[in-house]
C-alpha cells in the first residue's frame, strides 16, 4: 500500500486528491490546522474513525510554518508521495498580508524538501505552482513562457517553484511542479470570485440576498474543474522522471462571462444585482491567463474532461441545492 502525505488536505484540491488516492488504494495522511471550529467539512464524507483498522485516511494536527513538525511527520510516516497544496492562496488577500503569505506559501516548500532530504526517504514531491506566476506575460502561457508575477502570492509561488527545481537538480530528488491554471468546483472557497458568484445566484433565488459586489469583470482566466486537475497531480508523480507541467483547458473566459453564464441558468439578469466595489480590485492586475497544456497532453496523457458551461452549471446547481432549490425548476 502506497502512502501519501497531503498538505492543505482540507481545501478544495486536497479533498478531491484525497478521494482520488483513497480510490487507488493509498493510505492517505493529511495535515490540518487546529481550530476552535470544525474545518474538515470537505473531508467528512471520506473520514473514518482512526480506531478502525481499515481506515485509509489519517489526519495530523500541524502547520506548514512549523519545520520541526514537518520533519517529524515525514520521518514517522515515510510517505511514498508528498503533495504540497497548503498555502495562503488568495491573491487579493496576499496584498494585505504579504509577509504571512511569503512564510506559508514560499518557505513551506523548502521546509518540506529539507524534511525529505533529512529523513532520507525515497519520496516523490509535488509542488502546487500557479498560473499567477506568469502575471503580465501574454498568453498562451506554457512551460517556456517567462514569469512576471504581479502579487505577493505569485512571487511566493515563484520562490517555491524554483526551490523545487533546485532541489531536483542539486540532490537528485523526484520533485515536480504542477503549474495549474484556475480550477473551480462546488468546494471552492467562498471568497473566490467564481464561488462568490454561484453562492450569490443561489442566495438571490432564495430571497436571502439582493446585491453582489465584485471587482474587475474584464479579467480573463482559464477555468477548469478541480477533480480533473488533481488527476494531473497524481500523474506527474507516476512518471519515470520528474518534470514541470502546465495544466489548463486552453480556453479563457472573463469574469463577466462567468457571471452571465451563472445568472442565465436561473433566468436572471446580472445587471439587476451586480455592483462594482473598487476595494476588490488588485493593486496590480493580471489581465489575461490562458494555458497551453500540450506538454501534459503528450507526456501525461492528460486533458480536461469538463467544459466551461458544464463547470458553471455544476457550481450553480450545487449552491442552489444547498438552499433546497432545484435548478430544473428555475431553468
Amino acid at each position: 500500500m502506497k502512502k501519501a502525505l497531503i498538505t492543505g488536505i482540507t481545501g478544495q484540491d486536497g479533498s478531491y486528491l484525497a478521494e482520488l488516492l483513497l480510490n487507488k488504494g493509498y493510505q492517505v495522511h493529511g495535515i490540518i490546522r487546529r481550530s476552535s471550529s470544525f474545518n474538515t467539512g470537505r473531508l467528512d464524507h471520506i473520514y473514518q474513525d482512526p480506531h478502525v483498522e481499515s481506515a485509509g485516511l489519517h489526519l495530523h494536527y500541524g502547520d506548514v510554518s512549523d519545520s520541526s513538525m514537518l520533519a517529524a511527520l515525514v520521518r514517522r510516516i515515510e510517505p511514498d508521495e508528498i503533495y504540497h497544496l497548503g498555502a495562503q492562496s488568495h491573491v487579493r488577500v496576499s496584498f494585505e498580508i504579504p509577509e504571512y503569505t511569503a512564510d506559508v506559501t514560499a518557505l513551506s516548500c523548502i521546509r518540506l524538501l529539507e524534511a525529505i532530504r533529512d529523513a532520507k526517504v525515497a519520496c516523490r514531491f509535488y509542488q502546487a505552482s500557479s498560473s499567477e506566476m506568469f502575471g503580465s506575460s501574454p498568453p498562451p502561457q506554457s512551460e517556456r513562457t517567462p514569469f512576471a508575477p504581479r502579487s505577493p502570492y505569485a512571487a511566493a509561488k515563484l520562490y517555491a517553484y524554483w526551490t523545487t527545481i533546485n532541489y531536483r537538480e542539486a540532490y537528485g530528488m523526484f520533485a515536480a511542479n504542477g503549474i495549474l491554471f484556475n480550477h473551480e468546483s462546488p468546494r471552492r472557497g467562498e471568497t473566490f470570485v467564481t464561488r462568490k458568484i454561484t453562492r450569490a445566484v443561489a442566495a438571490i433565488v432564495a430571497g436571502k440576498q439582493k446585491e453582489l459586489y465584485l471587482g474587475n469583470l474584464d479579467a480573463l482566466r482559464d477555468w477548469g474543474y478541480a477533480p480533473d486537475y488533481v488527476e494531473a497531480m497524481w500523474l506527474m508523480l507516476q512518471q519515470d522522471e520528474p518534470d514541470d507541467y502546465v495544466i489548463a483547458t486552453g480556453e479563457s473566459h472573463s469574469v463577466r462571462e462567468f457571471l452571465e453564464a451563472a445568472f442565465s441558468l436561473v433566468n436572471l439578469n446580472p445587471d439587476d444585482y451586480v455592483r462594482i466595489d473598487p476595494r476588490y480590485f488588485r493593486p496590480t492586475e493580471v489581465n489575461h491567463l490562458c494555458g497551453d497544456a500540450s506538454k501534459a497532453r503528450a507526456r501525461l496523457g492528460w486533458k480536461p474532461k469538463t467544459t466551461f458551461p458544464e463547470l458553471v452549471r455544476i457550481m450553480v446547481e450545487a449552491d442552489l441545492s444547498r438552499e433546497g432549490i432545484s435548478l430544473e425548476h428555475r431553468s
